[in-house]
């Protein structure tokens, strides 16, 4: 009963994220990120890409082929972009796990985390500007 116990404890450990990780700085994430393209997703779904330029310069897409760039930086412990169409800062904390990247939009933390599905170096495909007829 009690070697029971103590595995269902153990799984329970195992399948929770660590509450009292500490989130990224700007220097460990500039570590991980720099030079890599990193796809995230929600919920099991695809949500977006960014790719991470030298200079804390990033380009992200929501998966349509859309393209934004901007920049980011650290503030208060938190990491914060700041896109071409919008100048509100998007502040997120990030956490390394086994797996990658955990990220919590702290603007609206009950809104929305992230999790890092997949990573490359390639350049992400961004579509031209739309032009008209």
């Amino acid at each position: 009963m009690l070697n029971t116990l103590k595995s269902a404890t153990l799984a329970i450990l195992l399948a929770t994220p660590c509450l009292g990780a500490e989130p990224m700085n700007g220097a460990q994430f500039e570590a991980y990120v720099t030079g890599k393209t990193l796809y995230f997703g929600q919920g099991g779904q695809a949500y977006g890409v960014e790719e991470y330029l030298e200079d804390r310069r990033v380009r992200w897409s929501f998966l349509d082929g859309k393209c934004k760039d901007g920049i980011w930086y650290e503030e208060q412990d938190m990491i914060c972009f700041v896109y071409e169409d919008n100048p509100t800062p998007q502040c997120w904390s990030f956490f390394k796990e086994a797996n990658g990247l955990r990220a919590i939009f702290e603007n609206d933390p009950n809104a929305t985390t992230l999790y890092e599905a997949q990573q490359n170096d390639e350049p992400m495909v961004c579509l031209g500007p739309e032009v008209g007829v």
